[in-house]
């Protein structure tokens, strides 16, 4: 939409002649379509792009315009095509939801309204008037602690300068560059303002640029250290770069400045439950509970809390809650899935279906969905369906990263460059000589949970979590290369003294020692630490290691099916996993050759098919006597938070095996990927 006719719609609207703003609208929006190009696919031209995406916003802006008129003329048919013609561009528009519920009220529909006033503050919490209108419903339907937050949510935005708020509606409707030119042009002026120091944090790690989001978290809370805001930010950014011991000191300082502070508590009882306290974590949702009951967010919580601790019935009966209070709520379906044992009813499939049909969700709801209804489909033999939600799953993840095959490739191919038997010739009889860590490494889905647990019913190993430190560790690494321009990550392993290698290993038995019970040893399960084994080795000399591996073929389409949190951006194609799973492999048979007799390699099929003889092999290889809990393990009582935490409470069987098999005809890309690892005699009778 041109300037002028844009002032001249919005003059006439002001005016209240609707129906002339109206057929003006109609009017720019022909124009639209008559002049928009012919898709033949994605354009590389800079110039055409950037008119495509002008056009874009322009009908966006013209059909909510065209919405607001019909709706002022009491036309809510129209204006709810309009609206629906809107999502089906953007799906996620702030002020969509803001008119459709401005539509549902004046139909008298307060329970809907809510709910798209509520979407349009989580899609953009600069639009005021959506804060403003639920707190009237809130308060209305007696929910005072909803309507408290959105009080207070409401008077932050209020107080934001005008170019911060426009800068913040701008960011929410997806305009990045212009929002960020928008606030630093702003901070130009008053370059300690805090606010705008926050939305330029939270541009940067919108775009994964999370150590400028931290430096600007840093300054901010050095001229606002009680900032609430500033605080729960920090809590964010630390936790998103695993950084766990900072956000959990940011916790316990947010709760001191407020203990009354619900959001902040829920962020502790996150803490308590990334940390393994699960009383503590318990003791926490409970009591968060008692004051809101209906908060989905709580009872997502609740329900993780629940499954980690394998109390699978009341871990459905909190998802189940979530979804009642909110049925749009895409995290709570997939969470019902990904206990792996729970069947979905028919009815709930065509919730799902329903929800996914309508286009209106949240783009990580809509990306829930899909994995769920991909679970449901599955567990109903209807593969095609199931691979169809499964690759839109994906599709839509794989579109949010910046994780390319050829880069994994050459970060893996520096590890066998420089990680050479030269190199730990050198630092040989260095780092700290604790032998307490069991490093468990390997592919996500490959067996390594089974692992754990079977390890973790000895009396002598505690089992722990996927703990960061050696991903942080290594990242440190990589910057302080960057700083000092000397050589890159992990040639600089070479240049460490003793000194620093020997610090680096106690920093680590140090750091990792509240996730322990007191045991002699402990596991650390994160899989990506096959990535890093030459600095594990060099820090951690008498540490063990195994090698958890599976079936290249169950190994790469179980990933694919799991929608993770976060870290393991190879599973969004099967040629990624493909070609991943083949550099793991080589890079695995790097470690073998220069570090021989070092890592345990554990094949899951052969636990399988004999699991005392490999509990046997496991405890021989860490010197531990044999204990026959762990050929109980599915009896032991700890916190699992990994995906597979309700496969590793049943006794062992083999019902993964194979599982990529009803899929085989849409699998090609997979099997290209693996190259010699996909050999189609291993699977023939």
């Amino acid at each position: 939409m041109q300037t002028g006719q844009a002032g001249n719609v919005q003059s006439l609207m002001e005016a209240g002649d609707f129906p002339a703003a109206a057929s003006m609208l109609a009017d720019q929006l022909a124009a639209l379509d008559a002049s928009r190009p012919a898709q033949n696919g994605p354009t590389t031209d800079a110039k055409a792009a950037t008119k495509t995406s002008d056009a874009k916003r322009a009908r966006i802006e013209a059909l909510y315009l065209s919405a607001v008129c019909a709706r002022y003329q009491n036309d809510h048919a129209t204006a709810r095509s309009f609206v629906q013609k809107l999502f089906d561009i953007e799906p996620f528009f702030g002020r969509g939801f803001l008119e459709e519920a401005h539509i549902c009220r004046a139909e008298g529909k307060a329970r809907e309204a809510l709910s798209n006033y509520q979407r349009a503050s989580e899609a953009n919490p600069a639009i005021l008037a959506a804060w403003r209108e639920q707190i009237k419903i809130l308060e209305a339907s007696d929910q005072p602690g909803m309507a408290a937050h959105a009080r207070g949510e409401l008077s932050y935005y209020e107080s934001l300068p005008e170019a911060v708020l426009r800068a913040q509606a701008l960011l929410n409707e997806g305009r990045l560059l212009k929002a960020e030119e928008l606030v630093k042009d702003f901070l130009l002026g008053a370059p300690r303002h805090v606010d705008a120091m926050l939305l330029l944090a939270d541009i940067s790690a919108r775009v994964g640029a999370y150590e400028e989001a931290e430096y600007l978290l840093d300054s901010a809370l050095l001229f606002a250290p009680d900032n609430r805001r500033a605080m729960k930010d920090y809590v964010l950014v630390m936790r998103k770069q695993q950084k766990f011991a900072k956000s959990s000191d940011m916790c316990a300082k947010l709760v001191a400045l407020d203990p009354e502070d619900a959001s902040a508590l829920f962020q502790q009882t996150i803490e308590h439950m990334q940390h393994g306290q699960n009383q503590a974590a318990t003791d926490g949702i409970d009591a968060l509970l008692v004051r809101e009951p209906d908060n989905p967010a709580f009872l997502l919580l609740r329900g993780h809390i629940e499954k980690a601790l394998g109390r699978q019935d009341t871990a459905i009966a909190a998802y189940q809650r979530a979804i009642s209070v909110r049925n749009d709520n895409g995290q709570a379906f997939y969470a019902l899935a990904n206990l792996k044992t729970y069947t979905f009813s028919d009815d709930e499939i065509i919730v799902m279906k329903a929800l996914l049909d309508d286009g209106r969700c949240a783009l990580d709801d809509r990306i829930h969905l899909n994995f769920a209804l991909a679970a449901a489909y599955e567990k109903t033999g209807d593969t095609d369906q199931a691979f169809a939600h499964y690759g839109e799953g994906n599709r839509m993840k794989k579109a949010q990263s910046r994780y390319t095959s050829e880069v994994m490739h050459e970060e893996l191919q520096r590890q066998k460059e420089f990680c050479t038997p030269a190199l730990f010739a050198a630092q040989s009889g260095k780092g700290c000589p604790a032998p307490d860590p069991i490093f468990i490494v390997g592919l996500p889905r490959a067996g390594s949970t089974l692992i754990e647990q079977i390890l973790a019913s000895h009396s002598q190993i505690d089992g722990t979590l996927e703990l960061p430190n050696i991903l942080s560790l290594s990242r440190s690494l990589q910057n302080e290369a960057r700083k000092t321009k000397a050589g890159t990550y992990p040639a600089n392993l070479h240049d460490l003294s003793g000194e620093e290698l020997s610090a680096h290993g106690q920093a680590f038995i140090e750091d990792t020692r509240m996730h322990r019970q007191g045991a002699a040893f402990f596991t650390d399960k994160m899989p990506n630490n096959f990535r890093h084994i030459g600095l594990v080795s060099l820090i951690l000399p008498n540490a063990k290691i195994i090698d958890a591996r599976r079936d290249p073929m169950d190994c790469c389409f179980s990933g694919f099916k799991q929608l993770f949190a976060q870290g393991q951006e190879f599973t969004y194609g099967l040629a990624e996993m493909g070609r991943y799973y083949a550099d793991y492999v080589a890079l695995m048979d790097h470690w073998q050759r220069t570090l021989p007799g070092k890592i345990l390699h554990v094949q899951h099929e052969d636990v399988l098919d004999d699991l005392e003889a490999q509990v046997r092999r496991m405890l021989d290889y860490l010197g531990l006597a044999f204990e026959p809990a762990c050929l109980d393990f599915h009896n032991t009582e700890r916190a699992v938070r990994t995906a597979s935490s309700s496969q590793v409470r049943q006794p062992l069987n083999r019902k993964g095996l194979g599982a990529w098999r009803p899929f085989e005809k849409h699998l090609d890309p997979l099997k290209i990927a693996l190259g010699d690892h996909y050999r189609p005699e291993n699977y023939s009778g």
